[in-house]
């Protein structure tokens, strides 16, 4: 009866845990790897789409920069687009390409062969052609162009007029950069960019002193180049609307970037990509001279870079498990049947010499 009983629970607890191995086989498990980043001279894309409900896309400009000195001013180069958005954020029209040269005009109106820059010009710009010739050589002077009304060349710009017709719209940006895989930031930033020297500057003058920039924002999406199933962006649908104070500031992010390979076993294709960590800060510009309003990004690179692979258990590996399952449950089973046993017949003996009550 005992052994009946006995060889009836190990073939329960036998087949249990052939079913869990089984599973376990059948599974596969990431395994992380981490090693130095040996690789030279590559690029980064980062893609971006952030959306600004209260600032119009005339407004904006996106610029990008690293520690190797490489500039992209106001991105050309780059697959960025913008879309107006209503103050209730419904889109106005189709999306186009960030454009910044789509707002210039190309010469000043009438016959005028040399316009005039406005006590501006010097040796080597003595002519202005266009509004921003115009801002170009007070730029270069150091000067501020604050009122252009009386700008002939800028009576009939573009930019001016988007500047006043888009007022209290939104915007949303989306796209990607290519940039150099070293250290830098970008940034979404008021004005048009240029370099002075050393120093990268906004012209924030054809907003007016009275121009209220609120650079509250919901980044729908950030990632350094393409994504893998299971991946996880910090920043994904993070929405800001800075302090209790409002949002008229600078918003920064800084961000700490992984070098990341991924390997499937379903595909011999491997992903080289890039994982990230942040951490925030906002820099609020009331009463704060020298703060530029934005959006802006700081990325480092990390010297060490994470292999992702999946594994899965050999079946040699499974085989093995089976047989110490099996072999591992006898055993058990004989230890217990002959424990019994043994008791059983102790028990009998001293029942018949009537020791046992």
């Amino acid at each position: 009866m005992a052994g009946g009983a006995i060889t009836i629970a190990s073939s329960v607890v036998m087949c249990l845990l052939f079913l869990s191995e089984l599973h376990l086989f059948s599974l596969t498990r990431e395994v992380h790897e981490l090693v130095v980043d040996s690789s030279r001279g590559e690029t980064i894309s980062i893609n971006l789409d952030i959306t600004l409900p209260k600032m119009p896309c005339a407004w904006l400009s996106l610029d990008a920069m690293d520690v190797s000195g490489e500039l992209h001013l106001d991105v050309q180069s780059h697959d960025v687009f913008k879309q107006r958005l209503t103050a209730a954020g419904h889109p106005i029209k189709e999306a186009e390409k960030h454009d910044i040269h789509s707002t210039k005009t190309a010469t000043i109106p009438g016959n005028a062969t040399c316009g005039a820059c406005y006590g501006a010009e010097d040796a080597s710009t003595p002519c202005c052609n266009t509004c921003d010739e115009v801002r170009s050589a007070y730029r270069r002077k150091g000067w501020a162009l604050s009122n252009v009304e009386h700008i002939d060349q800028c009576k009939h710009d573009a930019y001016m007029e988007s500047i006043v017709d888009q007022k209290g719209e939104g915007c949303r940006m989306w796209g990607h950069l290519t940039v150099n895989k070293v250290a830098g930031n970008f940034h979404v930033a008021p004005g048009r960019s240029y370099q002075q020297g050393n120093m990268h500057v906004h012209d924030v003058a054809p907003f007016g002193p009275e121009a209220r920039m609120d650079f509250a924002h919901t980044i729908n999406k950030l990632s350094f180049g393409p994504t893998y199933a299971g991946m996880l962006n910090p920043l994904d649908a993070v929405r800001q609307d800075g302090q209790a104070g409002g949002s008229i500031g600078m918003f920064q992010y800084f961000l700490k970037v992984v070098p990341t390979s991924v390997s499937r076993l379903s595909n011999s294709t491997v992903v080289n990509t890039n994982q990230f960590a942040v951490t925030e800060n906002f820099r609020d510009s009331q009463g704060s001279h020298g703060t530029l309003p934005g959006v802006f990004w700081f990325y480092d690179l990390s010297p060490i870079k994470v292999h992702i692979r999946e594994k899965r258990s050999t079946f040699l590996h499974f085989l093995t498990s089976v047989c110490a399952i099996v072999g591992g449950v006898f055993t058990v089973a004989g230890i217990l049947d002959a424990l019994l046993h043994t008791g059983q017949k102790l028990i009998k003996k001293k029942q018949e010499l009537g020791k046992f009550t």
